[in-house]
């Protein structure tokens, strides 16, 4: 358990911690499981800039582009780079070890700076709706939070890996499906709390069912245009969910 939250929040956050002993399959899996908690201290530092912007009357979509700043500092644009890497292989020739080579080592493209513009560009939108609620700080944390289970759903058993190598391939495929199932029942409820702070419970689970289809579409589309998956492919999923979580929130 500590090597597999310590690989979680090493890898997914920049936050410092020590090196985890080993890094095998088994950790690699329940550090997916756990991304949500993880994710903890990019919720903490997302909900205290909130807080903050609310202080010195910070206007609702200047706090909300403040917020996807902080987040992308707070993992490094780790995600980023990742949908930008996926969106340019997607796009790429129709050749899947083209396409990989793509991901691996060019440029960003065209289409991850469309990718990336749009998806922040969404993130902020909501976010900006969503800071007009009392409860806005909290909900945000928990939706930074819940948005980060997409990675035990794109790592389940099941799901292959597009290559052998990488640090994506430990991960992909080795969350046990019950362990995916447990940290989806955990993000509806947070969904639900964070919902009822928005007085629009219904809202937020529509939007987890919308961010577990949008996930599972991008999943299968790898798949087909690549064999399967790559890290990139899970930062693009987070980003992704996000988006969608934080665009239900706003319909509250």
């Amino acid at each position: 358990m500590r090597d597999a939250w310590l690989f979680a929040t090493g890898t997914l956050t920049a936050v410092r911690v020590p090196a985890p002993s080993v890094v095998d399959r088994r950790v690699a899996g329940l550090g997916m499981a756990l991304a949500p908690l993880a994710a903890l201290p990019l919720a903490v530092a997302a909900a205290a800039l909130v807080v903050l912007a609310g202080w010195i009357d910070l206007p609702p979509l200047a706090t909300a582009y403040a917020v996807v700043l902080a987040l992308a500092l707070g993992t490094r644009a780790f995600h980023w780079d990742g949908l930008a890497d996926t969106a340019d292989g997607l796009t790429a020739s129709y050749s899947p070890a083209r396409s990989l080579e793509v991901m691996r080592t060019g440029p960003v493209g065209p289409a991850g700076v469309v990718a990336v513009v749009l998806v922040a560009s969404l993130q902020a939108a909501g976010l900006q709706a969503v800071l007009r609620h009392e409860d806005a700080w909290w909900v945000v944390g928990l939706l930074v939070c819940v948005s980060r289970a997409s990675l035990a759903l794109a790592c389940v058993r099941g799901v292959p890996a597009a290559r052998p190598d990488g640090l994506g391939a430990t991960c992909i495929g080795a969350v046990p499906v019950l362990g995916a199932i447990a940290t989806l029942v955990l993000a509806a409820v947070a969904v639900t709390l964070a919902g009822r702070g928005l007085d629009a419970p219904w809202s937020l689970l529509l939007g987890l069912v919308a961010m577990v289809g949008v996930v599972l579409a991008l999943l299968l589309r790898c798949v087909r245009r690549l064999g399967g998956i790559t890290g990139d492919v899970l930062g693009a999923a987070v980003e992704v969910s996000f988006a969608v979580l934080v665009l239900a929130a706003a319909t509250a």
